[in-house]
């Protein structure tokens, strides 16, 4: 098990080493910070929230022709409504929390490949994170 600790979470990493792939946890401190966006070749993620909640963005390549355009959709996990949240390879990801303590469970189907991750920036794909008041 790897620990890792920045301004934006703690994070216990391939808690399980004996698995195929990593069971991993992000203990979130702060609302303020969106940490996206990345996408995999060959690893698939799972997600659940245990604690609190958070606003998670997926974005789809359109599939028309050679188009590099990027459709953003938002779903919500919390503790409030259990599931888990399946991001196949090719699904641009990244999250917000929404409480502070925030607690997110994943597992992935590879160990950690920086080969296997490409990044781009927060707002890369004209996305809005904040909130909407309804």
């Amino acid at each position: 098990m790897f620990y890792n600790e920045d301004d934006r979470a703690q994070r216990l990493i391939d808690v399980f080493e004996i698995l195929p792939g990593q069971v991993n946890v992000s203990f979130i401190n702060s609302t303020e910070h969106i940490v996206a966006w990345h996408r995999h070749f060959k690893q698939t993620d799972y997600w659940v929230c245990l604690k609190g909640s958070m606003k998670v963005g997926l974005g789809y390549t359109v599939p028309e022709g050679n188009s590099n355009e990027v459709n953003v959709k938002f779903e919500y996990l919390s503790d409030k409504n259990f599931r888990v949240l399946e991001i196949p390879p090719g699904v641009w990801h990244g999250y917000k929390a929404l409480e502070p303590g925030t607690i997110l469970m994943y597992y992935v189907t590879e160990k950690y490949d920086p080969e296997d991750e490409v990044r781009v920036e927060v707002g890369n794909f004209g996305e809005v994170w904040e909130r909407e008041n309804k």
